[in-house]
């Protein structure tokens, strides 16, 4: 090979890993019902952490969204906010709201494979009905997606998580 063209081949190598590295969500297969598929972390090395965020609305069918960072250097809030946007879509094309139900997240340090990821198990419902306990624009909502951030990242234990979170969801 001449200079020219080891030149070229390492540009372009260079090119490749910075879009690699830049790119948002490497892995975000399509929504499918939660009861007949299976959870992307069944099969990881790396398994999450589960959350209850809240319960299955009776006759709810609850569906599946996962999204996984390209490298570790994608934070969780830009994975979880994707997932969350593509659930919020799919039931608005509905004509109805998303209600989480459960979340799985990776755990850090986010390492060796192991890439900021979520899954969320979430459930169509109306707006009206009155299904919906906390909605995106709740500042409960926003509260607990604060301490799940910080579950995420550690500062908080499952333990003191779970406490906090009755706290707010027993606020009126």
């Amino acid at each position: 090979m001449d200079v020219t063209t080891v030149r070229t081949t390492i540009f372009a190598t260079a090119i490749g890993l910075g879009t690699a590295l830049s790119s948002g969500c490497a892995d975000s297969p399509a929504i499918q019902p939660a009861s007949s598929s299976k959870s992307k972390f069944a099969e990881s090395i790396y398994h999450g952490q589960a959350v209850v965020v809240s319960a299955t609305p009776p006759g709810a069918e609850e569906f599946r969204v996962f999204e996984e960072g390209a490298t570790g250097f994608v934070s969780m809030e830009s994975v979880r906010g994707s997932a969350e946007q593509r659930a919020t879509d799919f039931c608005g094309r509905k004509g109805q709201v998303m209600q989480s139900l459960r979340e799985t997240t990776a755990k850090p340090p986010y390492i060796m494979g192991n890439f900021p990821r979520i899954e969320i198990i979430f459930a169509c419902v109306d707006a009206t009905s009155g299904l919906t306990s906390i909605r995106p624009e709740d500042p409960k909502y926003r509260k607990l997606a604060e301490l799940k951030r910080l579950l995420d990242t550690g500062v908080l234990t499952q333990a003191e998580f779970e406490t906090e979170k009755a706290k707010i969801l027993s606020q009126p």
